[in-house]
């Protein structure tokens, strides 16, 4: 799975002032009223790397956006930040570099800023996720046009405006960014256990469990769950007592990183993709899935040496269990932990007990809950709103009212929507929407496919 962004993050506290000592939007009169003196061009809802991104690469035309996360600081998908963990795409696809190399918040800005560049150069190692995320805190905290600590409650239309409630403000604008990111996909038969013992991955170091003894499971053969049990296992004093790795797909299976399936990551082939028929487009997302969602290489390779040496140079023994072509029907709770009820792809069922149980189960969009008011006015169908070329979503409201979507179109966009990749470049069309001219050229990029739709 190459790393999908989350929003998370921290700037400003909602008050009064911001640095500049001007009010940062609308805010409160002192006596808990609400405020409006200020109506800003754009309004981001959520402050993740998608619209951090977008943030970034408006912070130079002049055009006053404010971006809002309820979260009091920035995390990139704090749950998950493991040593060991990478990022699974170049650096050179951060935030801005791919439209704007000579942009003041580039990952490379990051690493000459902070006197590391020369030393970056000589090691060898891919980008941990510990430093990429070190280079989203650092630009978040440079941008003046995000502030954290502030949710957006509610989003509706006042007149010829959107009217946007965040904290005690009110604030009126045209534009809406949504960038709140995706959330956790929890299975109906986990959906009334979760806590300390039956959670999400993107959770995991949130729960802080001892594995000594126990029994833990983890289901889900995506490189979130690779990751768990890879850490699961590093620590020879505290292993569990058997680790249970459960997946519904017929094997681990890895991450197609080959140059051609890495076409699927270009501008050109996202254009390509959101020109076909949904019909078509489905067919090609379910025989690409493992071009995003299989397991890092260097990751599976880990694990399988990692097994020989508990089983065979440690004292450890044999403590894992490998279960793929699986899948998890029911759970029941009992007096020894829990019973996960399998059924195999032959459709033979069997029962597992286990003591911890992490879900390392995806994630899927949702629709910000301040966006309530205005749901049954956007286009939906089965998978998703509709998007249009801009990013822009179809809705009955006035034209000049506009909605955008990051990180919600990966059943009109392909497999690179959710994805780092075409970050910057996504961020760089709504730019050019916002302010109805070219700010950055996002034309003519070139592809080893001869790409051509026909009907």
């Amino acid at each position: 799975m190459r790393i999908r962004a989350r929003s998370h993050p921290r700037r400003h506290r909602e008050g009064p002032l911001s640095r500049s000592g001007r009010p940062p939007a609308c805010y409160t009169d002192g006596l808990g009223a609400p405020a409006s003196d200020l109506t800003p061009d754009a309004i981001g809802i959520g402050a993740g790397p998608f619209n951090l991104s977008l943030a970034a690469l408006l912070a130079p035309t002049g055009f006053e956006a404010r971006f809002f996360d309820k979260n009091e600081e920035f995390e990139w998908h704090p749950g998950l930040l493991l040593p060991e963990a990478t990022i699974q795409v170049s650096y050179l696809k951060d935030l801005v570099t791919l439209v704007d190399p000579t942009s003041a918040y580039s990952f490379l800005a990051f690493l000459r800023a902070h006197k590391r560049l020369y030393r970056f150069i000589i090691r060898s190692l891919p980008v941990s996720r510990k430093e990429f995320n070190q280079y989203l805190q650092w630009v978040a905290s440079r941008l003046p046009n995000v502030e954290f600590g502030a949710e957006v409650r509610e989003v509706a239309i006042d007149e010829q405006t959107f009217s946007v409630h965040v904290g005690r403000r009110v604030l009126r604008t045209r534009n809406i960014v949504l960038g709140t990111g995706l959330v956790p996909s929890i299975p109906p038969w986990a959906r009334s256990s979760l806590g300390d013992y039956v959670f999400h991955s993107n959770d995991y170091l949130r729960h802080p469990i001892d594995a000594t003894g126990r029994v833990v499971a983890v289901v889900g053969g995506g490189q979130s769950g690779a990751e768990v049990v890879w850490h699961l296992l590093l620590d020879l004093v505290r292993l569990p007592a058997q680790l249970v790795w459960i997946s519904n797909r017929p094997n681990f299976l890895p991450l197609d990183e080959s140059p051609f399936t890495n076409e699927l990551f270009n501008p050109v082939y996202s254009d390509y993709f959101f020109g076909l028929t949904r019909e078509r487009r489905d067919i090609l997302l379910a025989e690409q899935r493992l071009a995003s969602d299989g397991i890092s290489q260097g990751l599976l390779q880990r694990i399988y040496d990692r097994l020989y040496d508990l089983e065979f140079l440690e004292t450890a023994g044999r403590r894992v269990r490998l279960l793929p072509g699986h899948e998890v029907v029911d759970m029941q709770h009992t007096e020894r932990g829990c019973d996960l009820a399998l059924r195999d792809r032959w459709g033979a069922n069997r029962t597992v007990r286990a003591d911890v149980i992490v879900l390392g189960t995806g994630s899927s969009y949702v629709l910000p809950e301040a966006m309530q008011p205005l749901a049954e006015r956007l286009s939906w169908d089965r998978d998703g709103f509709a998007v249009r070329k801009d990013f822009s979503v179809e809705w009955d409201g006035p034209p000049e009212l506009r909605i955008y979507a990051q990180d919600a179109a990966r059943h009109m966009r392909g497999v690179a929507d959710p994805n780092l990749s075409l970050m910057a470049w996504r961020s760089a069309i709504i730019v050019n929407s916002l302010l109805g001219r070219q700010i950055y050229d996002v034309s003519g990029e070139s592809s080893v496919f001869d790409l051509e739709i026909n009907d």
